[in-house]
């Protein structure tokens, strides 16, 4: 695979994005709702973070029982997952409040949860939400070659078995993140040939800070408690892979679809034809909308065509911004994919990773549905 040149392109407005945020702002104005700072997010804060705490409470000090031990860390790997769904998620794009300091702070909630913050926001906020499905800049579509998710992407072997194997991927992710941070911070410094920014010294000693408060939350205290190594890191395991496997498993609904697009930058021009928020129509999916619960849970991550337009606006206003970017979107001749069901996007996603696994031609900003 060639790493494309860090500075891409794009198209002049048609006016898209320009309608979308008059008709946005004026909802708001309308309605006299605030984008940030919200009492629901409030209280949806505090829910998840007593189911935290709780799950936590409950694996260390609840009946000595190990089915129980294990239920509880499920359930705290679930309870995590929910912080990086929707706590951190939003904190960390700036959706969460107007205050910068609060974002920040609850921003850290990565941090305590094994992720950089400080790196997030650069390989996810930058990168990822700018160049969305650009192969050599979307860093979240590389997969470090074992996994082939764009057309654009070098075909191997055993990417013939990627569908099956790839469940089984996703729970072992987080472990990967957690070491791996350290090493792009520490020494390698860049993604592709874009260079991470210099850490400050507080941002440095934040993330091995709260990376050695985490280590110790979860294996530490539990050993200082009784519990012997073996049942600490087991315990630990066990709510990592939980997390792991559902945080990757919604990630990869967004983008890794059939129904969406893999745009590569014109030959030599590096350019994309298209104006940057059309693109994130283009590469991105909804899915569930009418499912209360993943609606809830998932921090508008099933929204996350209107999350890529809209990321400094705090997620829980995602349903009613959607129909105004449906109409934009139909007026502006632009398709705006949804999958009606969670399990529909599952059957997308298994589908193109199938597909990405076979031998197939890919020429140049070509639409997953004509290949």
């Amino acid at each position: 695979m060639t790493i494309a040149s860090s500075r891409v392109t794009f198209a002049k407005s048609i006016g898209f994005r320009q309608e979308l945020n008059r008709r946005v702002e004026a909802y708001f104005t309308a309605h006299n709702i605030s984008k940030r700072d919200n009492p629901a997010m409030y209280l949806k804060s505090a829910t998840i973070g007593a189911w935290v705490i709780a799950s936590w409470l409950f694996t260390l000090f609840g009946p000595p029982v190990m089915w129980m031990k294990v239920l509880g860390c499920i359930s705290l790997g679930l309870a995590i997952a929910g912080v990086g769904f929707s706590v951190g998620h939003d904190a960390n794009h700036g959706g969460y409040s107007n205050s910068k300091r609060l974002n920040q702070i609850i921003g850290f909630s990565y941090d305590l949860i094994g992720l950089s913050s400080y790196l997030w926001r650069f390989r996810h906020n930058f990168l990822h939400h700018t160049y969305t499905n650009i192969l050599g800049h979307d860093v979240e579509i590389h997969g470090d070659g074992i996994i082939r998710m764009s057309p654009s992407m070098e075909h191997k072997w055993y990417h013939k078995y990627q569908h099956l194997f790839i469940w089984f991927i996703y729970p072992l992710i987080p472990f990967y993140w957690t070491f791996g941070d350290v090493q792009i911070i520490l020494f390698k410094r860049k993604y592709h040939d874009h260079i991470v920014p210099k850490p400050s010294a507080f941002q440095l000693t934040a993330l091995l800070g709260i990376k050695a408060i985490w280590l110790g939350s979860f294996i530490g205290i539990p050993i200082a408690l009784g519990y012997s190594p073996i049942q600490a890191i087991g315990g630990f395991v066990i709510t990592y892979l939980t997390y792991g496997f559902w945080i990757c498993v919604i990630f990869m609904l967004a983008h890794v679809m059939e129904n969406a697009e893999f745009i590569q930058p014109e030959p030599g021009l590096n350019a994309i034809d298209d104006e940057w928020a059309i693109l994130q129509v283009k590469t991105t999916v909804d899915f569930a909308p009418n499912n209360w619960f993943l609606n809830w849970y998932l921090g508008g991550l099933n929204y996350q065509v209107v999350h890529h337009l809209f990321p400094h606006v705090c997620h829980i206003h995602y349903p009613k911004i959607a129909p105004i970017l449906a109409e934009v979107c139909q007026e502006f001749g632009v398709k705006y994919n949804v999958c009606d069901t969670f399990w529909e996007a599952l059957v997308c996603n298994y589908n193109w990773m199938k597909k990405m696994g076979k031998t197939l031609e890919s020429p140049q900003n070509r639409s997953l549905q004509g290949i």
